[in-house]
């Protein structure tokens, strides 16, 4: 009987050990996790990758035969019955997918050879573009000074460069009653697509998106690269290339300073005859990146790929400088001295498993339980942010790495001043600003603003911040960020409608443009109020005074048309065109046929306007509306701009789709794929037009 109970005893014994013994490892485990995510890793060092076959390997575990993305897309049915057009299951380069350029061997970065320009470039002169006569032209809408963003049209004073189709045209406007196309900037290749432009002196810089897509069977591809090509454009009628180089991956986007051209590609790894490509092309040759320049982050694994380039225009015979990262990004900004390389992800939170119920009646089997509850109450984004440092010499080198919970919005959500980077973040829980010193260490952070709204915009003007969040009405938060230690919101503002895009007018105004609504509130038979709905009613722009920033009042208002207009101002600041000394706001204006609504939708106002953009939606230009702006009567029209009908493939009349406008002394250009028009500013009198398709 007592070695019965022993035995018995013996087993209790054992079985207490073992539990405690599972409570510990979980213990250390939680520990473990807390301490992972809280630590600051902004000291991180990334990893070179070591060979072709740890790219591979990369690629495999998800794109590959190891990966459950392989294993569907072998099932004995077609891609398409997938219903998954957009999502892309493999990125697989075919050997022909260079066709704009012959299959060459590889060759080694230090035998790059450039094209001989220098005699060029002796005959044509190396004077600046500005003009001499000190013309007063508008330029690029662009977010920090001394940083120029590319464009669909430049200007110089005497010649505009306009994107028409997949054209690239200078136009003589030295007169501007007789404007006059110099010569236009063709490809042959139907797949190669201008998609921006950069001046610099006298270079232009074009930068193509070659499209190349497949589907098959097993996978979708999406092999697009990036096309650069700069040109000496001393002489506008002939004008010599002087460079090209192309990335591997599809166009991000590009910033220019002080004559040094950065041009940034991302996109997933892609596969060719068994490899991962590690090359780029300059000058129509291949070169292959030495793998110290392929570097990833340790705690993060993913297969996209990130290429960052950089070209001083002042010596284009330099060879271009190219480094690529295994990262993804959602946004970017770029100050004079850094690149922000912004990702983020989704948290699908679970409880952590709570004391109590270790060691309560549950046990550990209900401490698992609780460990894999879900709550979809807190799900949030986490936001990763990478600091490169522009060197003296241009060139690009990896600085630290910071997280903060919630995600950006768009490159207006982050501002850097005084070396600290200031970051506008929303999620579940609200909208807050987060503040960064140089080490990448947050010093300062607001409170969340508006919980259950979305930021919809914001702007960092010198020591402030504004913010714009909606659901249903919308708030124009004054922040106050002259202790960077302790940010403070001052005052806010409820006014119906959003505010998509803020710009500043000066010191104390801001003007904000976006959609005016109409709040409803939905009662159910009792009578008893059980939510509330807010509709379209029109596009609307605002001029906010913010000298009392604890009172901001909104000042004066104009609604633009109805529930289904929008303009390309609302999702890319570069279609604006401003001028306070000229009183002048200007910007395209689009109606289309068919209503669209963002509420109950979980999509932003920049998905809304680009489905509609992507998936030709029918529309009907309205023009271009010119406005007469100040602080005493506010917004005034002063007419509107169309220009010619044309046809579309799709067989409809439309009028030509506005792209830009710009002036050069008293006189307004705008800029459709189709034509130019000249107008006075005074009263918008036509000068003259030129049709360049």
């Amino acid at each position: 009987m007592k070695k019965t109970q022993n035995k018995e005893k013996s087993k209790k014994h054992s079985s207490t050990k073992i539990l405690a013994t599972i409570i510990i490892l979980i213990i250390i485990v939680a520990i473990a996790c807390i301490a992972t995510n809280s630590n600051n890793t902004n000291n991180l060092e990334l990893q070179e990758i070591k060979s072709k076959k740890e790219l591979k390997q990369i690629y495999n575990e998800e794109f590959g035969e190891t990966s459950m993305f392989f294993k569907l897309a072998t099932l004995p049915f077609s891609f398409e019955e997938l219903s998954m057009r957009d999502n892309g299951i493999l990125y697989k380069a075919t050997t022909d997918s260079g066709a704009i350029h012959n299959n060459l061997d590889s060759v080694s970065p230090d035998s790059i050879k450039s094209e001989s320009i220098s005699e060029e470039i002796q005959e044509f002169g190396g004077s600046s573009l500005i003009s001499s006569n000190e013309k007063d032209y508008s330029k690029t809408n662009i977010q920090v000074e001394n940083v120029d963003e590319a464009d669909i049209t430049k200007t110089d004073g005497d010649y505009i460069y306009s994107i028409s189709e997949n054209n690239v045209v200078i136009t003589d406007v030295k007169d501007p009653k007789n404007i006059k196309i110099s010569t236009k900037i063709s490809e042959d290749d139907d797949e190669i697509i201008p998609e921006d432009l950069i001046m610099y002196q006298n270079k232009l810089v074009i930068i193509y998106e070659k499209v190349t897509s497949n589907m098959s069977h097993y996978y979708y591809s999406n092999d697009n690269t990036t096309i650069v090509k700069i040109y000496n454009i001393a002489n506008k009628e002939n004008p010599i290339q002087v460079k090209s180089y192309e990335l591997m991956q599809p166009y991000y986007t590009s910033r220019c300073i002080n004559g040094r051209l950065y041009v940034i590609s991302s996109g997933s790894l892609i596969e060719e005859d068994g490899e991962i490509v590690t090359y780029y092309r300059e000058n129509n040759q291949k070169v292959e990146m030495e793998l110290k320049d392929i570097k990833r982050i340790p705690e993060i694994k993913t297969s996209n790929q990130t290429i960052m380039s950089m070209l001083d225009l002042n010596n284009v015979e330099t060879k271009v400088k190219i480094s690529s990262y295994l990262m993804d990004i959602q946004n970017a900004y770029v100050s004079e001295n850094n690149i922000y390389l912004i990702d983020y992800d989704y948290n699908w939170n679970t409880d952590a498993p709570k004391p109590y119920s270790i060691f309560g009646l549950k046990g550990i089997f209900g401490a698992f339980e609780d460990m894999y509850k879900i709550n979809y109450s807190e799900n949030n984004y986490t936001t990763r942010i990478y600091k490169f440092n522009i060197m003296p010499d241009g060139t690009i080198k990896f600085d630290k790495k910071a997280t903060t919970e919630g995600r950006t919005l768009n490159q207006f959500s982050a501002d850097e001043k005084d070396g600290n980077l200031r970051i506008a973040v929303y999620d579940n829980k609200g909208t807050k600003i987060v503040i960064f010193d140089k080490q990448m260490k947050v010093i300062g952070e607001t409170e969340y603003l508006a919980k259950g709204e979305e930021m919809y915009s914001s702007r960092f003007i010198g020591d402030r911040a504004y913010l714009v969040t909606y659901k249903t009405i919308d708030p124009l938060f004054v922040i106050d960020l002259s202790n960077p230690t302790n940010p403070t919101t001052l005052g806010k503002l409820k006014i119906p409608g959003y505010s998509t895009y803020l710009h500043p007018y000066d010191d104390n105004h801001i003007i904000g443009i976006g959609m005016q609504t109409q709040e409803k509130v939905n009662r159910n038979s009792s009578g008893k109020v059980i939510s509330t709905t807010a509709t379209i009613t029109g596009m609307k722009m605002a001029l906010f005074d913010v000298s009392n920033v604890n009172n901001p009042i909104q000042i004066s208002e104009t609604v633009i048309g109805d529930r289904r207009t929008t303009s390309a101002v609302l999702t890319n600041h570069k279609a604006l065109l401003f001028s306070k000394e000229k009183e002048l706001l200007a910007i395209p204006v689009n109606n289309y046929d068919e209503d669209f609504e963002i509420q109950d939708s979980g999509d932003t106002y920049d998905d809304i306007i680009n489905e509609y953009t992507n998936y030709n939606k029918k529309y009907v230009s309205e023009g271009y509306f010119v406005y007469k702006i100040n602080l005493t009567d506010g917004f005034s029209l002063k007419g509107t701009i169309t220009h010619n009908k044309t046809t579309s493939k799709y067989g409809y009349w439309y009028n030509s789709k506005m792209l830009r406008g710009l002036y050069i002394d008293d006189n307004l250009f705008t800029i459709s794929e189709d034509q130019i028009k000249v107008n006075r500013l005074e009263d918008l009198e036509q000068i003259s037009e030129l049709k360049v398709k």
